[in-house]
């Protein structure tokens, strides 16, 4: 009899570190952060960070970025710029997860001759792969990507007027696979992709883009 209960605590203890396992393993794919509840939001203003410095709890992918101080900020007095020249400069704001969500913010496209481009980035996994919905003063549009593996992929193009040198806003929408971009409240480009389910929200320019972005805010839905 006591033989039969070690062989079953055996087997239990098995199956149980078993779950764990496979838990662990399920979950290496799927960003390691807090999800946030449908309802709640997370706002960025810059203006209580440090000048000069990255917002508290975001880490950049690549660029220069920094709060500094814009006197026509929507928000006075500080705004978050990205000054340097990069393939895509990228920043994550926080850990914090969204699956559904929308997620704005106004920008100005100070200056770039090669870009001069301004996007949020969404659904984010890893430095490699995420969403982005990028307006571009140059070229007048509002696009979809998928940056897949450290490769962006066009997912569908809208034309739109983007203003240089003035606050303007950008915003898009995710639920499930649906995806839309507006800029200043018109609704430009959507597109359908099942790649990315959830992950962490950020900012995004490319090339010589000097871009400022002040008044993000990301809704869960």
């Amino acid at each position: 009899m006591k033989r039969a209960f070690v062989g079953i605590g055996i087997t239990v203890a098995a199956f149980v570190l078993g779950i764990c396992i496979s838990s662990d393993a399920a979950d290496e794919s799927q960003p390691k952060a807090r999800g946030v509840a449908p309802g709640q939001n997370a706002q960025w203003s810059f203006d209580k960070e440090k000048a000069g410095s990255v917002p508290a709890g975001a880490y950049p992918f690549s660029g220069t970025w920094s709060v500094k101080a814009e006197g026509d900020a929507p928000s006075s007095p500080q705004a978050l710029c990205q000054t340097a020249s990069a393939s895509f400069p990228a920043i994550a704001l926080s850990d914090k997860i969204f699956a559904d969500f929308t997620v704005s913010t106004r920008f100005k496209p100070v200056s770039g001759s090669g870009d001069r481009a301004a996007g949020i980035i969404f659904r984010i996994q890893d430095e490699d792969n995420f969403y982005i919905l990028r307006a571009n003063a140059l070229e007048d549009n509002v696009n979809i990507y998928k940056y897949v593996a450290g490769s962006r992929h066009t997912l569908n193009e809208g034309s739109a007027k983007v203003v240089s040198g003035k606050w303007q806003e950008l915003r898009v929408e995710a639920k499930g696979n649906d995806i839309r971009g507006y800029l200043n409240g018109k609704l430009v480009v959507e597109t359908r992709d099942d790649t990315f389910k959830a992950g962490k929200i950020g900012l995004w320019t490319k090339a010589d883009s000097v871009t400022c972005f002040d008044d993000v805010k990301a809704t869960a839905q």
